[in-house]
């Protein structure tokens, strides 16, 4: 569901303990207090960082509850280019998942969520390369357009503009536009296109937010200088809640379940310090809004407003809200009288929302059926309940995008649930749900937004809602619902998802990459789903002349919605190595579907369906293997496994519980993946084990580990240290530091056309450290710096090899890249150990 800002706003401090994302909210007396509150102070601030996970969620809860600010984070990014802790997804996938972790952390937290068109191309050590691949004119052009919508009278930046090449080029970025954008956003000759939509504005001040990790150590902070800075206390317990801020922050952090990024609330005394950059301090330097009018009286008109709140306030009565309705009435109906569109706008949807809370209205608008096609008609049921004594009647519903109004004129007495069927015809062009981002061919560095006014929405936009029209003493409310579909699950409970609007079928090559080793041909599976009954339609499989395809096409029938079957093609690929791409297409009645649809569905977040061109990336390659039994360790999650299979091998994924010496007996091979030291504990006793396997005289591969939190020490059979070493440039220059070893040469040739064509980075956390029983197998390093040499390490252990890797084999094997399948055949081939060259401990 779309959460406009002014919706978020009034998500504060609700459901700590979130089950289900898409659960309706129900907040408690106080909860609507602290609402009504917030309603009667005009100031906002902004925080701006690069990622999701940047945020400093202590100050964003500090400033939407303890201040009751406006308050908003703008990510750059949607995360895209991280790593995964809880699934295979990457790339636009996992920035889907972190966008939503986002928008739950806000909910909790009490924020709004915002982001500009940048994509996150992985990580830069400089701000003038990520400005370059960024499109530092377009990423200007949306944080300006940020400024300007939301009106913030401070900013915060959580990185220090000043420092380059000292932490994360995307994280100094942030705050390089931030600061630039200060002096422009203001000036109607910058970006004028905008000011079809927004205004002018000029921000009041603008903070840097430092912390112990600038300065290196939380010892070096606490003997810094600090009496420049503003000092907030941020320490805040609040009592008709029971949790302190801090705890609050946790929980919004917390949110962050891809990253692993679960935190422990605290309580008791904490200090925030910000440093002003542009603007100057008020008189009271520790008040961000010192000389900043942050009531009613910024408003033409708004002091009547802001009096009448205040009385609202002083006569709450926490046993019965419903005494504030007619008060509030009054509010929302003075608020609607403003000129001021801004304030007008968002306290005007404020109020409508508290009053709803105080009469314990209920609206909901539940669709049949989960997913619906364009054209087709949609039956909803609607409920509408009052839950107080306060007089009101539901004159009309209006369904929306048809615009169709019925009336309804039933009065809603109290208690009395009035229950009702409407029916909705869906418009034939109406949009497909998905990330409205992913919608238009993006860059490395870029999203594609055309439509101004959508740059920045942090969700879906969905569009099928219904306006419930209810008339509180004698004024007419509209309540705007996203139609929602729900069902009862017999262990869970009570499950939400939204109405989706799908194609009439979608369909997918089952595999991501199809290898092809030789001339042989292979028979490559494609699923047809159906969007609706009755589907009829023709299948093919899209591949180049020089490819052979049979057949040519597939007649099919799905009688049923939701329906799937897979169809097999026989295809023949040409003689010489080649790269292209497969597209899967169904027509029907000459409109051709040409989209794959991918759910993610995890229970900290809203469901999502992402609807991408339905093709693979195909590829002759000239590729030798030897071996072919593979025990795989999954570690933070990653698509190796399947690439293996790709590649002709017989994959076991391999539990840690599994790991024993009779079960390891049948392998040649064990590969442990990405981050596995990081994240699966079990494997710090099943260590000896595993070198027993290698001293046996087989394989272990070991793919890249974070140097933190690592579950052993001993990873490899002879010391080892990761560092933060990596080449960021995925195409940098490779040297062959050990040209005449096995694993270059076994059974296929690597040259450094091998290394052309990796996507995002060669590789990360190398080790810099390692004894000198590793032979170092490759050299490269990014433009202007030293030489990294612990990209692939080789290690003879008894009979066997444990290698150790850094590079991003789980990049680039999903992505289809020749050189990673042929280098990845090699150490998985390594048959003869040979005696590695004594050298000193690498530094």
């Amino acid at each position: 569901m779309i959460k406009t800002p002014v919706q978020l706003i009034l998500f504060f401090l609700i459901g700590f303990n979130i089950a289900f994302a898409q659960q309706p909210q129900k907040p408690n007396s106080i909860e609507i207090y602290n609402q009504i509150k917030k309603l009667n102070f005009l100031g906002s601030v902004l925080y701006v960082a690069a990622h999701p996970d940047d945020e400093n969620t202590r100050l964003i809860s500090y400033f939407a509850n303890e201040v009751n600010a406006r308050t908003g984070y703008l990510s750059l990014t949607r995360g895209d280019g991280g790593q995964n802790l809880i699934g295979p997804q990457l790339r636009e996938l996992l920035g889907v998942i972190r966008t939503q972790e986002l928008i739950e952390a806000r909910k909790i937290d009490g924020g709004e969520q915002f982001f500009s068109r940048a994509n996150d191309f992985g990580f830069s050590k400089t701000p003038d390369e990520t400005l370059q691949i960024w499109d530092k004119d377009k990423v200007l052009a949306d944080v300006i357009w940020t400024i300007r919508k939301f009106q913030p009278d401070v900013i915060i930046n959580r990185f220090d503009h000043r420092s380059p090449g000292t932490t994360h080029g995307h994280h100094t970025s942030s705050a390089m536009l931030s600061v630039e954008s200060f002096n422009l956003t203001n000036d109607s000759k910058v970006y004028p296109e905008q000011l079809k939509f927004v205004s002018p504005w000029q921000v009041k001040r603008l903070y840097f937010n430092p912390s112990w990790w600038f300065y290196g150590s939380q010892e070096k902070f606490d003997a810094a200088n600090k009496s420049n800075f503003a000092k907030l206390e941020t320490g805040v317990y609040y009592t008709g809640l029971g949790k302190s801020n801090q705890e609050i922050a946790a929980l919004s952090r917390s949110r962050h379940q891809s990253q692993g990024f679960g935190s422990t609330g605290v309580r008791g005394e904490e200090t925030e310090y910000l440093e002003v950059i542009k603007g100057e301090n008020g008189l009271d330097k520790n008040n961000v809004f010192d000389g900043i009018d942050t009531t009613w009286n910024r408003v033409k008109n708004g002091k009547p407003i802001g009096d009448l709140i205040s009385t609202i306030i002083a006569k709450y009565d926490f046993s019965n809200p419903s005494a504030s309705i007619p008060d509030l009435v009054k509010a929302y109906t003075m608020i609607e009288a403003l000129n001021d569109d801004h304030w007008k706008n968002l306290k005007s949807e404020a109020v409508k929302n508290i009053i709803a809370s105080c009469a314990g209205l209920y609206l909901e608008a539940v669709a049949s059926e989960q997913e619906a096609t364009p054209g087709s008609i949609v039956k909803l049921s609607l409920e509408a309940i009052n839950r107080s004594p306060v007089n009101m009647q539901l004159t009309s519903v209006t369904s929306l995008p048809d615009n169709k109004i019925t009336i309804q004129n039933t009065i809603l007495k109290n208690n009395s649930n009035q229950k009702f069927i409407l029916q909705t015809k869906l418009p034939e062009n109406i949009e497909y749900t998905q990330p409205y981002w992913l919608k238009e061919k993006a860059t490395v560095g870029m999203y594609t937004v055309s439509n101004q006014e959508n740059i920045g929405i942090p969700d879906i936009i969905r569009n099928v809602k219904v306006v419930f029209t209810i008339k509180i003493e004698g004024v007419e409310i509209p309540f705007e619902r996203t139609v929602i579909y729900k069902y009862n699950d017999s262990v869970k409970g009570e499950m939400y998802n939204f109405l989706d609007v799908v194609p009439d079928v979608t369909t997918s090559i089952l595999e991501k990459v199809l290898v092809f080793r030789d001339t042989n041909s292979k028979m490559i599976p494609v699923k047809v789903r159906a969007g609706k009954n009755n589907v009829k339609g023709n299948l093919q499989l899209e591949l180049p002349k020089s490819w052979t395809v049979v057949p040519k096409q597939i007649p099919f029938t799905l009688d049923q919605k939701g329906n799937e079957h897979i169809f097999y093609f026989e295809v023949t690929p040409p003689v010489n190595p080649e790269e292209t791409t497969a597209q899967s297409i169904v027509t029907i009645d000459n409109k051709r579907f040409d989209k794959a649809e991918t759910i993610i569905d995890f229970s900290h977040i809203t469901k999502q369906m992402v609807l991408k061109s339905a093709d693979s990336k195909a590829i002759r390659i000239d590729l030798k293997t030897s071996g072919d039994a593979i025990a795989y360790i999954m570690g933070a999650g990653d698509e190796v496994p399947e690439s293996l299979s790709q590649m002709g091998y017989k994959v076991t994924i391999l539990k840690p519980e599994e790991i024993t010496p009779e079960k390891l007996d049948s392998f040649n091979v064990v590969i442990t993946g990405v981050r596995a030291y990081n994240t699966v504990n079990a494997l710090a006793n099943k260590q000896s084990i595993l070198f027993n396997f290698v001293k046996s005289g087989k394989n272990m591969i070991v793919q890249y580990n974070t140097n933190g939190q690592l579950v052993t020490d001993k990873i490899a059979p002879y010391p080892l240290k990761l560092s933060y070493d990596r080449v960021t440039e995925e195409n940098a220059k490779v040297t062959f530091l050990a040209p005449n070893h096995p694993v270059l040469n076994t059974p296929n040739k690597i040259s450094s056309k091998d290394f052309e064509g990796w996507t995002q980075e060669q590789g990360l956390y190398y080790p810099n450290q390692y004894d000198p029983a590793f032979t170092p197998i490759i050299s490269s390093h990014d433009k202007g710096e030293s030489a990294k040499d612990g990209a692939l390490l080789v290690a003879p252990y008894g009979k066997g090899y444990y290698i150790y890797t850094g590079l991003s084999f789980f990049r680039e094997l999903p992505e289809g890249v020749a050189g990673a399948y042929r280098l990845l055949s090699n150490m998985i081939s390594l048959k003869q150990p040979i005696e590695a060259p004594k050298q000193d401990i690498k530094q």
